[in-house]
């Protein structure tokens, strides 16, 4: 049972036994619903009933039974609570660190292909939802049918007409509820699809508002999302219809019970079938019984909606992880690739049999034409993603087998796109060494020429930097990182375009932090202008894809090639 629930609902271990309880102490709240009519019975069959011969219990027998009967259901609804409410937040905790360890685990490539939108949807969203659906309706639901079918099988026991005539309306309206879970799970599974898109529009709009006014897009941006909101308002009408439609069906059914029991029981008393107690008992039973199966029906929203959500996270859970030793003894930082291929897309690749070594206390250099693969082969070396064919080594170890974490401890990395967070200027620049003190985070910020505008911002070190550094300017925002990578003081050094967004004056000035930053190191440059790379050992020229070109520049330049080209173009005097 445990290993069910485990395995239906996405639950740990401690999580189905916890559901497992909950349905228990749920059933045993549903049965004790009875207690007060069966109280009652008792009380009038002992009192009134001239068929029942000897003297009834005393007053006090009667107060102390039902003191006894407020106590059992006080504590079986305290346990059901425990078991359902609060450990339901309890499995909810453990249900987003394990999609967050999950995704920290995961190849960047899953990210490449997935929306951030949907992503923080299943995080967020999906997540406080299942809570609702786990806390309000799935041990109900199984609670229900159970309490039902004992409660059922006691009347029937007592008397199998009445309890036919107080039960029959069950069956049809859960055969209602079935019928419509179909179609409603079609429908929420489309109202999901129409939301998401909704919500990537207007995050699309936030990020890009810059763009859609610079080229007069208002209007069609507008345009577009108001049809996809009335998109969304339609199925929103569709699934509330649709699901109000079923449960109102189901209420309605379970509402003739009690006219069933009434006109039945009647004929039974005038044919003196029944007593007039067991009649009485049973109309009681039927303003009772129904009550766990409507609350299933007022939670159909819920319960339709849970297959969704829970494929949702059965697809993050199958995504395959990377892993690897988590030691890394490396006798150096050499980093060679032997005949690798690699596609992000099947029947699109991006590199095809490219071999070269970016030697440790040299600069390597990947140039070539935009899309040749270059970013691709440095996000390769820090195992971002996993080749397709070949294999990357890093001191003559394959970087498939080094945990990805353990891996980047030897790694510095400036990317072109930089990314700051929304922190001060001194944070933002630890992120290379978390307990750096404030001098070393100066002495970094200083090589990295960042003390010219810090000095400008109003509390200096402390000055908060907004969203993705709001407030600085391109080239600003790139000295923090290459900041930050000087702080780390990692043996390998990743430079993808570090100096893109700066102008000559400033970056004949960043050379200097650069410089600092990757003597006696492995150094892989990403660049377009040459003067970037002019103090490169090594050359590699990337084409569609494959190793065009290889050597130092000043050989490359002699054999008047590819590279020689590009130094042409770029009027490079030096060369």
């Amino acid at each position: 049972m445990t290993k069910y629930l485990q395995e239906r609902f996405v639950l740990s271990e401690k999580g189905a036994r916890d559901l497992k309880r909950g349905i228990i102490f749920s059933t045993l709240q549903n049965v004790g619903l009875m207690f007060p009519i069966c109280y009652l019975f008792y009380f009038l069959t002992e009192n009134l009933d001239p068929a029942r011969g000897g003297e009834p219990h005393s007053l006090t027998f009667y107060i102390l039974l039902a003191l006894g009967l407020m106590i059992v259901m006080y504590v079986i609804n305290r346990f059901q609570y425990d078991s359902t409410y609060t450990t339901v937040f309890g499995e909810s905790a453990r249900r987003r660190i394990t999609l967050a360890e999950k995704l920290r685990r995961l190849p960047l490539a899953f990210f490449a292909e997935r929306n951030l939108s949907d992503l923080t949807s299943t995080v967020m969203e999906d997540c406080t939802q299942l809570e609702q659906t786990f806390s309000h309706a799935v041990p109900q639901l199984f609670a229900s049918f159970l309490s039902v079918l004992i409660v059922a099988i006691g009347m029937f026991c007592y008397d199998w007409r009445l309890s036919l005539a107080l039960f029959w309306v069950v069956p049809v309206a859960v055969a209602v509820l079935l019928l419509s879970r179909h179609r409603l799970s079609h429908e929420f599974k489309d109202h999901y699809t129409v939301k998401r898109r909704v919500t990537e529009t207007i995050q699309e709009g936030l990020e890009c508002v810059q763009e859609i006014k610079s080229y007069s897009g208002e209007e069609e941006y507008r345009t577009r999302l108001d049809e996809e909101l009335k998109d969304y308002e339609r199925e929103l009408v569709d699934v509330e219809l649709g699901s109000s439609a079923a449960v109102n069906s189901a209420a309605v059914l379970l509402k003739l019970g009690m006219p069933t029991v009434l006109l039945v029981g009647a004929w039974l008393l005038t044919t003196g079938t029944v007593s007039l107690f067991v009649y009485l008992a049973f109309l009681l039973a039927s303003a009772m019984v129904y009550n766990p199966v409507q609350e299933v029906c007022n939670n159909l929203a819920l319960l339709s909606f849970l297959d969704v959500r829970l494929n949702r996270m059965r697809g993050i859970e199958s995504m395959p992880m990377q892993g690897g030793s988590e030691e890394c003894d490396l006798p150096n930082h050499d980093i060679e690739f032997h005949h690798v291929s690699f596609s992000y897309e099947e029947g699109k690749q991006v590199l095809e049999d490219v071999s070269f070594t970016a030697r440790e206390g040299e600069v390597t250099a990947l140039v070539g034409p935009s899309g040749g693969g270059k970013s691709t082969c440095a996000k390769l070396a820090a195992r971002f993603w996993d080749v397709d064919g070949g294999e990357v080594l890093i001191g003559g170890k394959d970087i498939a087998g080094i945990d990805p974490e353990t891996l980047l401890r030897d790694f510095a990395i400036v990317f072109q796109d930089v990314v700051l967070f929304h922190s001060s200027i001194a944070d933002n620049i630890r992120i290379g060494k978390p307990d750096a003190t404030d001098e070393e985070v100066k002495r970094v910020a200083r090589l990295a020429q960042c003390e010219d505008f810090i000095r400008r911002m109003p509390e200096g070190y402390d000055s908060i930097i907004g969203e993705n550094g709001e407030t600085l300017s391109g080239g600003e925002r790139q000295r923090l990182s290459i900041a930050r990578a000087l702080l780390k003081d990692a043996p390998i050094i990743l430079l993808d375009e570090a100096t893109a967004s700066l102008d000559a004056e400033n970056e004949t000035k960043i050379q200097l932090g650069i410089s600092e930053l990757t003597r006696d190191k492995t150094v892989l440059v990403i660049a377009h202008r040459m003067r970037t790379i002019r103090n490169a050992d090594h050359v590699v020229l990337l084409k569609d894809g494959r190793v065009a070109e290889e050597g130092s520049p000043d050989e490359l330049v002699r054999r008047d090639g590819d590279f020689a080209r590009m130094v042409r173009l770029q009027h490079q005097e030096e060369y």
